[in-house]
Formats: C-alpha cells, structure tokens, sequence
C-alpha cells in the first residue's frame, strides 16, 4: 500500500507548529491504512524485539516501552512506511524546508502495566546543527490518556537543550521544575484514533504517562531532519552512539547523508 499523496499542511497549521513546537494531525492515515500498517509493524516489532526482561527486572526507560528501531532496513513493507511521501512531505511543510532525511524510526509499544515516559528532548541524543527536526508519533491502535498519550510543553522547543540528562528519573525531576518554573502550558489529547499522529520539534520538552489499560500501546515513530542538516561534534557518549549508529561515523561539519539518512521527497 503506497502513502505517496500529498497532504497538505495549512498556513494556520504550521504557525501553530512553529509556535507551541507540536501539533496534532488527524487521519494521516485513513483507517484501513492504519490497519494494513499496524499488522506490518506489529509483525516486525515482535519479530525484531531484543527485550527479553521482566518488567521488574527494567529501569525508569526500559519500563517505559519496547523500542524497536530501524525496521525500514530490515523490512520491506515497514519501509515503504517510513519513506512515505505523505509523511515526508508534511514533516517539511510543517518546518518549512524543501525537503527532508530520515534519522531513523522507532516503534514503541507501552506494555500494559508499562512506566511512565519521563520528560526529555529528543535532540539532547542528536549530533545534528539544526533545531529543524520533527517526530513523528502515530498510534496504530486507538488510545486514550490511560495507555500513555504523548504530553507536551507548549513552547518549550525555543530554548535548545535545556539539561544535561537523558531520559531518567534525573531528567524527570529537572524538567518537572523547568517546566513548572517557565510555566509552559502541559498540553495532550485526551484520545488518537489509530492513524492520527502528533509531530514535535526534537528540543519540544515531552513525556507520557503511563499504560495502565490492559491493551498494548501501539505506536509508530519516525525523526525527520532538514536536507541540510550538518553533523557536530558530539558532545557526550550519546551523541557519540548516534553518530556512529545513526551518521555511520560521516565527518564532522559534513552533511547528515549516510546511506541511512536518505532524502526522502
């Protein structure tokens, strides 16, 4: 099934992008694309989990969900998922670039009974010169407040990285008080139909509660980064992981172009 067409991205969407550094999208996919692709993701999660752990035996983030990442590389029908145009296209739209790269993609399924994700910034892991970079977090399930929807500090993106932390109970507690003290407005819906999706800038302070449903939180993720976007020097261990995981270890100063950041429109 091919995810080809354009979409488009109003002015008034895209200012409120810009401004609050997320928004909500409804029916990016219609709902029996979102059945077709969440029979494809679900297989490849299963098929490519390596957490073989017990919930009691995690830590804060391996409580939080079941990561998967890069399925594009090792499935086919997953990559035409993550190399839609549709997405792609709206990704640029909504930063205001011509065009756009894949960083990778991750699913991640809350468990029933699955932690809380503690507040972090994306971009905190990312050796990467732009502040033009955007998730995309579709559930492929619907879901409510009790399984764990994304949770947003409006306005939070203006500022780069904010704390040395990565996401942890440390990271928890720091932007707990950051976000309190700037009084950012805490926003989240309170449902997403399977194939709706929320898009936020990698420096866009998030979290999510929480699954305390019996149902798997089923969700599907992918980071686009500007066409120009140029590799930095990273500046600690994971910066240092994603540069060679994700920009194959490309110079610094160089384009963010390894084989596994391709344009995309």
């Amino acid at each position: 099934m091919e995810l080809n067409d354009a979409r488009e991205i109003s002015p008034a969407q895209a200012e409120a992008f810009r401004k609050n550094g997320h928004i909500l999208i409804p029916n990016v996919l219609d709902a029996g694309e979102a059945a077709v692709y969440r029979e494809v993701i679900a297989d490849a999660a299963s098929k490519y989990n390596t957490e073989k752990r017990k919930m009691e035996e995690r830590d804060t983030y391996g409580k939080a969900f079941l990561q998967i990442m890069n399925l594009w590389r090792v499935d086919e029908r997953v990559r035409k998922f993550v190399l839609a145009k549709r997405f792609a296209k709206m990704a640029a739209d909504l930063m205001g670039v011509s065009n756009v790269r894949i960083y990778h993609d991750q699913a991640l399924f809350k468990e029933p009974g699955g932690g809380p994700t503690p507040w972090h910034q994306d971009q905190y892991y990312w050796p990467i010169d732009t502040p033009n970079t955007v998730t995309m977090w579709m559930p492929l399930v619907d879901i409510d407040v009790e399984m764990g929807m994304l949770t947003f500090a409006s306005g939070s993106h203006k500022n780069g990285v904010v704390f040395d932390y990565e996401i942890s109970d440390e990271s928890e507690g720091a932007f707990n008080e950051y976000v309190s003290e700037h009084q950012f407005p805490i926003t989240r819906a309170s449902t997403m139909k399977a194939g709706d999706a929320t898009w936020h800038y990698g420096y866009t302070i998030h979290s999510a509660p929480g699954n305390n449903s019996p149902d798997m939180r089923e969700v599907m993720t992918v980071i686009y980064i500007a066409d120009d976007a140029k590799i930095t020097t990273p500046k600690h261990k994971w910066q240092e992981n994603d540069h060679a995981t994700w920009l194959l270890n490309l110079p610094i100063g160089g384009p963010a172009a390894s084989e596994l950041n391709p344009l995309v429109l």
